[in-house]
């Protein structure tokens, strides 16, 4: 399944038609149900379908907004390694939105943002983006007997299945957009799609100042399938190109193939969600030989009060074997998302093994409570322990030992009202020997979420 790209796992209210519910990607909502005045019952409703042609019900501009806010406080970001100090701070994303749906077929979308992080003391390219172009596309569909074919063109998001490795990068506070053609066939059981782009690059100095370039592109071509039902199985190729890229053992131009696989579904009470994937390429003279795996599998006791939920998470992730023998063994992260770990950061996708039993329950309607406990270690110390997003902890490669800390976790989310939600996130890490001789220390991250959409 592909977030972002076809709107397949967006959530829909009971009165879809009329009102569509807010979707993480505000492209994806459509606003035609509103063609009926007598239907524009709410305030605003008159910005929300503003009719372009009156003989075309499918064609008008709709404005909208997103807001989030977030207060964090980490006490020791990075375990407190290498300069970073404990901070608490705000982060702040306004987006704001113009849909044009020119008719049934054709779409212009623009989005502009400006992201701040006031108090936060070390400022980067993932937390502040001042008053700047997010999104900008046109898009076509059509269906035809046997299938129906889609095309997007300009600055765009995508977003793979649980969004390891490629993702919109929701967690932080400035997500990642990508300058890319895509293209997309389906049919029946049956996707097919690919693009090429140009991840945009953020600067936060001045308004609208953020770049893509040649230097740094991504490209893809992804089959899907479902089997067995709604089942989901899917394999896509990939090249990640990035110039001056550099590793703790490599530096130099980054040419990363990747394969990828991955197989995820429910039945009986079960779920599941199983990837895994391949590099291979070079960076400079190095030659590139590393993998993944990822797993989710839950068990819901549908009968019980609360409904709880016991999953399990495993992921590996390879680290450099050797120094100095001309193979790069450490696995690149891509463009992941910080909620698949934590939102604390302290978890990054290489040179990992990574076990994460949790329970998950329901309390009250809109609400979901879930503790979770993670066990971490090294697959090799020959290679650092990495932080998020796949930053080195000095002083731990090549040194210590495999185990590198365990962490409990405790989240909430409740949905107040249609389009307002709320989360509550806290993660206590105990570091490990070899990060506590490297002279870190234990972590504590709280965050406190707020999100309305309109």
């Amino acid at each position: 399944m592909l977030l972002g790209a076809g709107a397949r796992a967006e959530d829909a209210t009971s009165d879809a038609v009329t009102r569509p519910a807010t979707k993480t990607n505000r492209w994806a909502e459509d606003w035609s149900g509103l063609a009926d005045p007598a239907k524009r019952t709410q305030a605003f409703d008159d910005l929300k379908y503003i009719p372009l042609f009156a003989a075309d019900p499918k064609s008008y501009l709709s404005l909208g907004l997103t807001l989030r806010e977030r207060v964090e406080s980490n006490r020791t970001p990075a375990f407190g390694i290498g300069g970073p100090r404990g901070d608490a701070y705000l982060l702040q994303r306004l987006q704001i939105h113009l849909d044009a749906r020119l008719n049934e077929n054709w779409q212009i979308f623009a989005q502009i943002e400006d992201v701040r992080a006031p108090g936060k003391r070390v400022i980067t390219s993932v937390d502040e983006n001042i008053l700047d172009l997010r999104l900008a596309f046109l898009s076509y569909s059509r269906t035809f007997e046997d299938g129906t074919v889609k095309a997007r063109a300009g600055r765009q998001d995508f977003a793979f299945d649980l969004q390891r490795f490629v993702s919109s990068r929701d967690g932080p506070n400035v997500r990642q957009s990508f300058d890319a053609l895509w293209a997309d066939w389906e049919s029946g059981p049956w996707r097919v799609l690919g693009f090429v782009s140009q991840p945009v690059q953020y600067r936060f100095n001045e308004p609208f100042d953020d770049i893509s370039t040649s230097a740094f592109a991504f490209s893809t071509l992804r089959v899907e399938r479902r089997v067995f039902g709604d089942q989901e199985l899917s394999a896509y190729w990939g090249l990640y190109e990035r110039d001056g890229a550099r590793f703790l053992d490599a530096t130099g131009n980054e040419r990363r193939h990747v394969l990828d696989i991955r197989y995820a579904g429910s039945a009986g009470g079960f779920d599941w969600d199983l990837e895994a994937m391949g590099q291979f390429g070079r960076v400079g003279r190095d030659d590139i030989a590393a993998w993944a795996v990822g797993s989710r599998v839950g068990y819901t006791l549908a009968d019980l009060p609360w409904q709880p939920r016991l999953g399990l998470q495993g992921d590996a992730a390879s680290g450099d074997g050797r120094r100095n023998d001309s193979v790069l063994g450490t696995f690149n992260p891509l463009f992941p998302n910080g909620y698949y770990f934590t939102l604390a950061g302290y978890t990054a996708y290489a040179n990992l093994l990574h076990l994460k039993p949790s329970l998950t329950v329901h309390p009250a309607a809109g609400l979901a409570v879930s503790a979770a406990l993670g066990l971490q270690w090294r697959q090799t110390t020959s290679d650092a322990i990495y932080v998020q997003p796949s930053n080195p902890v000095p002083g731990t490669a090549g040194r210590g030992h495999l185990w590198s800390g365990a962490y409990g976790q405790l989240r909430a989310d409740y949905v107040f009202a249609p389009g307002l939600t709320g989360a509550v996130e806290a993660v206590r890490f105990a570091a490990g020997d070899t990060i506590r001789r490297a002279g870190g220390k234990d972590g504590t991250y709280l965050g406190v979420e707020l999100r309305t959409a309109w």
